[in-house]
């Protein structure tokens, strides 16, 4: 796991008013580097998920909620049959700050073993 993950994946996500910034696009990209799959698109990063089934895309759809509940900063999502398409964005900001990053690196994580 690299610094940048790691480090990450250690923090909780901060509130708009207690020193949340947007982030750069230097620091965007720098940060897309070591998140595999995740991409930036229209002030969003976002990542799709694909499952064998149904019950699968549910599940993990179940514990990015717990995720997104317990860091209180929500994605959008999509849902589909075996697909769940993830994107973050911090509408405070007007962009991509480190909650999001904070929360997709723990989405991630969800599905290592």
């Amino acid at each position: 796991m690299s610094q940048i993950i790691s480090s990450l994946m250690r923090k909780k996500c901060k509130s708009s008013d207690n020193g949340l910034e947007k982030l750069s696009m230097e620091k965007i990209q720098l940060i897309l580097e070591e998140l595999k799959d995740w991409s930036h698109l229209d002030n969003y990063i976002q990542k799709s998920y694909q499952f064998t089934d149904h019950y699968s895309a549910i599940s993990f759809m179940n514990a990015v909620a717990w995720i997104s509940h317990r860091e209180d900063h929500h994605p959008n999502t999509e849902v589909g049959y075996n697909l769940v398409k993830v994107k973050y964005s911090t509408h405070s900001v007007g962009g991509i700050s480190e909650n999001d990053f904070i929360c997709a690196v723990k989405v991630d994580d969800l599905l290592k073993t």
